[in-house]
C-alpha cells in the first residue's frame, strides 16, 4: 500500500509512468533471473529428475553465475503445484544443498499456475515491508514424476453439492477450456492460427539464441540403450550412462502451421476445439529470481535488471477459469495508473489457445505485444515454474525503461498479473 500511495501522491505533478520509473533506495529490484530449459514431460531429458534435484542443479548454476555471499539471502520461497505439501521439505533440502545456510527460512507456495509469480510477489512484498532486504523466489515442477490421476483434486460430496461454483473448482482444465470456447464463440481455426504463431516464434527465438542468456545449462545423466542383443538376457549386465548438457527448450518445433494443427483430434470433447497442438505442453523445468532492495544491490555492485512494481490477483468463475488474465491485467493497470499503450510486452501464459485469445482481446491488447518469443503452447508449462519462467523471459524482451506485464489463468478460477520495468 505504501508504494501505491506514493504513486497516487505523485499523480498531481507527474504521470504514473514517470513515477513508477523513479529510482529510490527502498525499491524492490531484480538482480538475477535464470531458468533451466523446458523439457518434455515423461520423455525429455529431465524425466528422471525429481523436482528437488532439478531445483538444486539450477541453484548450483545460479551461484556459479552470480557468486554472492549466500548468507545475504533472508528468505527462500519456492512455488510448486504437484508435489505433496508443495514440496516444502524436498525443496528446502535443495536450497540447503545448493549452499544456502540452514539458518535462512523457507516457504513452499502453491497458487496453481501462478505459483512462480506468487513466490516473486511474496519475496517482493517482504522486501517492500522492510521485513527482509534480499530473498530468492523460485518455481519448479517435475510433471514427469508428479502429474497424473493421483494429482487430480478431490472434494467431499457435501462441498460439491453446496453450489455449482464449488463443484466446478475441480473441473479438468481441458473441460474449462471447452466451456470458454463455447461460451465466447472462439473458433478452432483461430485457435490453431494462434498456436502456430506460438510455435513459429518460439522456434525462431530458440534457434536464434534469444533464450541463451536466460537458460542456465544443466548436466544430467542419461541411460544409454543397449544395442547388444547378447546382453539383453544377462541379468548381471550393468546399464551404461552418459552425461548430457541440457541448454535448449525441447518444446519448439519447426514447420508448425495452422493447417498441420487442423489435422489433430480434439482432446477433451468430441466436437471440441482444444487439442494437443493448441494447448500448453506437459513439461519439466525450474526458474529462480533473486530480489533485493535497491540500496543493497547498489552497495554490492550487482547489476539491476528490473524494478518490481506490483502483482494483482483476481477470482473468476471456476468453470471458465481461463479468463483470469482478462480481469487481472486491467486491474493491475488501473491500480498503477497505466494503460495498455504504456506496456511494451505482455507475457500471457498460453494454457490453452482459446483462453489466451479471449484474455488478449478482452483486455484490448494487440497480439503483436504478446509472447514475442512464443508461449506455453510451444515452450511448455511446468505448472509451478511458469510464473517465474515468464519473468526470466520478459526481462530479456524489454528495452531499458519499458514496462512489461506477466499474467496467467489459475486453476480453480483465478487470474494473476505482475508489472515490471526494465533497467
Amino acid at each position: 500500500m505504501e508504494r501505491l500511495n506514493q504513486i497516487k501522491n505523485h499523480f498531481a505533478s507527474q504521470s504514473a509512468s514517470s513515477t513508477l520509473k523513479e529510482k529510490l533506495n527502498d525499491d524492490v529490484v531484480i538482480v538475477a533471473a535464470y531458468r533451466t530449459a523446458m523439457t518434455k514431460g515423461g520423455k525429455g531429458h529431465f524425466k528422471d529428475l525429481n523436482s528437488d534435484e532439478l531445483l538444486y542443479k539450477l541453484l548450483q548454476q545460479l551461484f556459479i553465475k552470480m557468486p554472492i555471499d549466500k548468507s545475504i539471502i533472508e528468505d527462500v520461497i519456492v512455488g510448486n503445484v504437484l508435489n505433496q505439501g508443495a514440496g516444502v521439505n524436498e525443496h528446502r533440502a535443495a536450497s540447503i544443498a545448493a549452499g544456502i545456510p540452514a539458518s535462512v527460512p523457507f516457504m513452499a507456495i502453491n497458487r496453481q499456475c501462478s505459483s512462480g509469480l506468487m513466490a516473486i510477489n511474496d519475496v517482493a512484498n517482504k522486501i517492500a515491508a522492510g521485513q527482509i532486504s534480499c530473498g530468492l523466489a523460485c518455481g519448479v515442477e517435475s510433471m514427469s514424476n508428479n502429474y497424473g490421476p493421483q494429482a487430480a483434486p478431490k472434494i467431499s460430496k457435501a462441498v460439491s453439492d453446496a453450489c455449482a461454483d464449488a463443484k466446478n473448482c475441480v473441473l479438468p482444465m481441458g473441460t474449462t477450456s471447452e466451456n470458454l470456447n463455447e461460451m465466447y464463440g472462439i473458433e478452432r481455426g483461430e485457435q490453431d492460427q494462434f498456436a502456430a504463431k506460438s510455435y513459429q516464434k518460439a522456434y525462431h527465438a530458440s534457434n536464434s539464441g534469444l533464450f541463451s542468456d536466460e537458460i542456465l545449462p544443466i548436466d544430467v545423466s542419461i541411460e544409454l540403450e543397449n544395442d547388444n542383443d547378447e546382453d539383453e538376457d544377462d541379468e548381471s549386465a550393468q546399464p551404461t550412462f552418459k552425461s548430457v548438457r541440457v541448454s535448449k527448450d525441447e518444446g519448439p518445433r519447426a514447420n508448425v502451421t495452422a493447417e498441420s494443427l487442423s489435422k489433430l483430434k480434439p482432446a477433451f470433447k468430441k466436437d471440441g476445439a482444444s487439442h494437443a497442438g493448441n494447448s500448453s505442453q506437459i513439461s519439466d523445468g525450474a526458474a529462480a529470481v533473486l530480489l533485493m532492495n535497491r540500496q543493497l544491490a547498489e552497495s554490492l555492485s550487482l547489476p539491476i535488471l528490473a524494478k518490481y512494481i506490483m502483482t494483482t490477483i483476481v477470482g473468476v468463475p471456476p468453470h471458465i477459469m481461463g479468463v483470469g488474465p482478462a480481469y487481472a491485467i486491467p486491474k493491475l493497470l488501473e491500480m498503477c495508473g497505466l494503460a495498455v499503450e504504456d506496456i511494451s510486452v505482455f507475457e500471457i501464459n498460453e494454457a490453452f489457445a482459446g483462453q489466451a485469445l479471449f484474455s488478449i482481446r478482452s483486455a484490448g491488447i494487440p497480439e503483436t505485444k504478446v509472447n514475442p518469443r512464443g508461449g506455453a503452447i510451444a515452450l511448455g508449462h511446468p505448472l509451478g515454474c511458469t510464473g517465474a519462467r515468464q519473468v526470466c523471459t520478459i526481462l530479456r524482451e524489454l528495452e531499458v525503461g519499458e514496462f512489461g506485464v506477466t499474467s496467467m489463468c489459475i486453476g480453480g478460477g483465478q487470474g494473476a498479473a505482475g508489472l515490471f520495468v526494465k533497467e
